[in-house]
C-alpha cells in the first residue's frame, strides 16, 4: 500500500488534499468537533461505501442524513438542489454542521453548491470517487449546477474543509471513466508539469487498462497516486494564487471552451474527459495556426491522448452549433471569444478574438 501524499492548498481558507488508500476513517475524523449533523450527498452506486462512512460517523455521536441524488450530470439540476435544501431544512442543519460530497465530479459540484448556499455557507468535505473528480472537480472551490442553457452557469466559489482522494475507489471505476479522467491529468502536464507527460507516456498500456479485470494492481495504484498528486499540485499552485478566476486560473480551462461546447451540443452524453481530449487537440491546432506551437508539439497532444484511448476528433458539419455554444463560455467577454492556448509547451497564454478562418481551420483539423 502506498503512503498517503498531502497537497496543501494555500488559499485564504487553506486546506489539505490527501491522496492515498483506505482513507474512510480519516474522512470521519475530519468532521469538526463543533458539528452535530452531517449531510452526505451521494449517488446510488456508492451506497455501500457511504453506509460504511455513516457507521464511522455514527460512532462519533453525529446525526447522519444521506441525500441520494441522480448519478452524473442529471444530479446537477435546480430540482435536485432544491431537494437537498429541503433535506437540510427538515433536519435542522445549522451553520456549524457539515456537508460531505461523496461521489464523482457531479456530486462534488452539487454538494459544494449546497454547502455554499445553505445559511450562506456551511462547511463541506469532499470525497471524490472518480479520477476526474479527484484531479479537477473536488479541488479548487468551484461549485455549481447546470441549466438548460449550459453547464455550470450557476455556481459559487466555496472552498472545502478538506479533500480525500482514495485510489481504492478507482478499483470499481469503469475503464473508460478512468481513462477519461486522465485527460485532466494530461492537461496539467501540458500547462505546467512536463513530468506528468513523461510518466503517462511511459505507462500508456498500464493506464489504458485494456483487458483488466477486477481491482487495480499495486503498480497501477502507485502510478495513479503519483499522477493524481502532481495534477492536484498544479491546480493547488494556480488556485492559491487566483481562487476566483480573475486571470491566472483560466489556464486550468485549457481545452475546455471547445470541450464544453461539445458537451452542450451532445446534451452531456459525452464524458467530460473525452470532450476535453478533443478540446486540447483543437486549441493545439489553433495555437499552431496562430504561430505559437510547432507541428511536433501538436502531434504530441494526439500521440499521448490517442495512446490512452481518448478521442482526438469530432464529427464535422456541427461548427455553427459549436460556435454558438462557445459564445456562452465563461471566458467570453461580450462577443469576443477567448481561448487558453500554448505558446510552447508549459506556457499557457490567451488568444482573444481569433480570426474566424483559423477557428474553422482548427475545427477542420479535428474533424478530419
Amino acid at each position: 500500500m502506498t503512503s498517503p501524499r498531502i497537497v496543501h492548498v494555500a488559499t485564504s481558507a487553506p486546506y489539505d488534499v490527501t491522496v492515498g488508500e483506505n482513507l474512510l476513517q480519516d474522512v470521519a475524523s475530519a468532521v469538526p468537533e463543533s458539528a452535530m449533523r452531517v449531510l452526505v450527498v451521494t449517488a446510488a452506486p456508492l451506497r455501500r461505501h457511504v453506509d460504511n462512512l455513516k457507521a464511522l460517523l455514527d460512532s462519533r455521536g453525529l446525526t447522519v442524513v444521506i441525500a441520494e441524488v441522480p448519478d452524473a450530470e442529471e444530479g446537477k439540476s435546480a430540482e435536485v438542489l432544491a431537494f437537498c435544501w429541503g433535506v437540510l431544512g427538515k433536519s435542522d442543519f445549522t451553520r456549524s454542521d457539515v456537508v460531505i460530497g461523496f461521489g464523482g465530479g457531479a456530486v462534488t459540484d452539487l454538494a459544494g453548491f449546497v454547502a455554499a448556499t445553505w445559511l450562506r455557507g456551511v462547511g463541506v468535505i469532499q470525497v471524490p470517487t472518480t479520477l476526474l473528480a479527484m484531479v479537477d472537480a473536488a479541488v479548487g472551490g468551484k461549485t455549481g449546477i447546470n441549466t438548460a442553457e449550459g453547464k455550470n452557469l450557476v455556481g459559487a466559489f466555496h472552498e472545502p474543509l478538506s479533500v480525500w482522494c482514495d485510489v481504492r475507489a478507482l478499483d470499481t471505476l469503469p475503464r473508460h471513466d478512468l481513462v477519461a479522467g486522465l485527460a485532466e491529468v494530461v492537461k496539467c502536464g501540458f500547462i505546467r508539469d512536463p513530468e506528468i507527460l513523461t510518466i503517462v507516456g511511459e505507462n500508456l498500456t498500464m493506464l489504458r487498462g485494456e483487458g483488466r479485470e477486477g481491482s487495480l494492481d499495486d503498480a497501477t495504484r502507485a502510478v495513479l497516486v503519483e499522477l493524481i498528486t502532481r495534477a492536484i499540485q498544479v491546480k493547488a499552485d494556480v488556485v492559491s494564487a487566483d481562487l476566483k478566476e480573475s486571470y491566472l486560473r483560466e489556464i486550468l480551462n485549457y481545452g475546455h471552451t471547445f470541450a464544453h461546447a461539445i458537451e452542450y451540443t451532445e446534451r452531456y452524453q459525452w464524458r467530460h474527459g473525452a470532450a476535453v481530449s478533443v478540446g486540447m487537440v483543437f486549441v493545439a491546432e489553433l495555437a499552431h495556426l496562430a504561430g505559437k506551437l510547432t507541428e511536433e508539439e501538436v502531434d504530441r497532444h494526439r500521440t499521448i491522448l490517442a495512446g490512452l484511448g481518448l478521442p482526438t476528433t469530432y464529427p464535422g458539419h456541427r461548427w455553427d452549433a459549436l460556435l454558438t455554444a462557445m459564445r456562452r463560455d465563461k471566458k467570453t467577454r461580450g462577443d469576443l471569444l477567448r481561448f487558453v492556448i500554448l505558446n510552447g509547451l508549459q506556457n499557457p497564454v490567451r488568444l482573444e478574438g481569433p480570426d474566424p478562418a483559423i477557428l474553422q481551420g482548427a475545427y477542420a483539423a479535428v474533424s478530419a
